[in-house]
């Protein structure tokens, strides 16, 4: 069973400048095509449905860590990464913001067309979803925002956001199709929106004796099982603070990172001679491609890997993100041709940094840490909105 819950995202203004989008473009794709390989599309779509691991994810391209802004950022960035490639990954991303999200039947359709899916079905999946998120639901958000991500066996994820007019609060919802046995009683994966008290949901399993009776009146059948969610409550505070991030879990990235010999893992070996920093990033990479649940919960700690626009927790550091790309994407290409060392040492590299985890004595102070990534910004290619980070005096 899922569990049913709620997460605070802050609504944030602005843009993703293109020298960082073009970035996260590049990470998505290796990404998930590393989870394809390793776990199927089934993988992925659960991934897509856990709000702790979207919001992980979203972190770690380089989106805003705690912004309503990266349902847009990571769905935009997916669509433009797997689309070009849907033929060879089997995978298709529809829909989006605005009138891009009332297009998404019509994209549907056109993909059934050329691999035979039964489309109809599925443009039936996308209203409904939609439907229940902003009719069934009352809870005071209007949903502006919907994707649709499709697999070649017919597995489906949506992902939709809505925005409640009156302050501009944001509420992101889940649906997994393996998930679902109703649309009309609990069939979300997840919920992630701010904490509003008692609200009007016809979806929800106390409701059944309403519900029966509105069916009744339409003379139709009444669906009976009932699917949890999960809770996501992100903080509305911009700066990434201790409390925010696992500090056992960065220790034991860092400690892999800068003072452990690369060397001695004979499992590492072909990634001897990767910088620390890069290390670092691609640690935190490797956490979301093979992490379990419980790795996620505490999402800030993935935007340690490439900070972000607004330098919150620090510039994005595009040697650094240009770097873990092309380990990736080489590792992925090889993969793809039998040649699976290199993707299994990263993979390995999330295993290494929980096995150091238990070895913990201290955690790392993390204002120290954080001075010091601030310090090195500059050699790493640091950029924000404000533009290249400049030497310390």
């Amino acid at each position: 069973m899922k569990q049913t819950g709620s997460a605070d995202l802050k609504l944030m203004g602005g843009y993703i400048p293109d020298w960082l989008f073009g970035r996260m473009v590049a990470l998505a794709r290796p990404v998930v095509e590393s989870v394809v390989l390793q776990y199927g599309w089934e993988g992925f779509l659960q991934r897509l449905s856990d709000p702790y691991w979207f919001q992980a994810f979203g972190a770690v391209i380089g989106m805003d860590w705690n912004s309503s802004g990266v349902t847009t950022a990571v769905m935009r960035a997916l669509k433009q990464a797997l689309n070009p490639v849907a033929h060879e990954l089997g995978m298709y991303v529809c829909g989006g913001k605005g009138t891009d999200a009332t297009n998404t039947p019509h994209e549907l359709l056109a993909i059934g067309d050329k691999t035979g899916i039964d489309a109809d079905a599925l443009v039936r999946c996308s209203r409904l979803s939609a439907k229940v998120d902003s009719a069934a639901v009352q809870d005071g958000f209007q949903v502006y925002l919907h994707f649709f991500v499709l697999t070649a066996d017919g597995g489906w994820a949506v992902v939709q956001q809505g925005m409640r007019p009156a302050d501009g609060a944001a509420r992101r919802y889940h649906w997994l199709s393996s998930a679902i046995r109703s649309f009309v009683e609990e069939p979300h994966a997840a919920v992630c929106g701010e904490e509003l008290g008692p609200i009007l949901n016809l979806t929800d399993r106390a409701a059944a004796p309403t519900r029966q009776g509105i069916l009744q009146l339409a003379a139709m059948p009444a669906p009976a099982l009932q699917q949890a969610c999960r809770h996501l409550r992100m903080p509305r505070h911009d700066d990434v603070s201790a409390a925010d991030v696992n500090l056992k879990r960065l220790t034991a990235i860092l400690h892999l990172a800068y003072q452990q010999d690369i060397g001695q893992f004979e499992d590492l070996l072909l990634l001897k001679g990767l910088g620390a920093r890069t290390l670092q990033s691609l640690t935190l990479v490797s956490e979301v491609i093979h992490g379990t649940p419980s790795r996620f919960a505490d999402p800030a700690r993935f935007s340690l890997a490439h900070g972000s626009k607004t330098a919150k927790p620090f510039a994005v550091p595009t040697r650094v993100y240009d770097e873990v790309v092309v380990q990736l994407q080489t590792a992925v290409a090889a993969a793809r041709l039998g040649h699976t060392d290199r993707h299994q040492a990263i993979g390995n590299l999330s295993k290494w940094a929980g096995r150091l985890e238990a070895r913990v004595a201290a955690p790392v102070s993390f204002d120290a840490y954080l001075q010091f990534e601030k310090q090195q910004s500059h050699r790493h290619g640091g950029r924000s909105l404000d533009g290249w980070v400049a030497p310390p005096a």
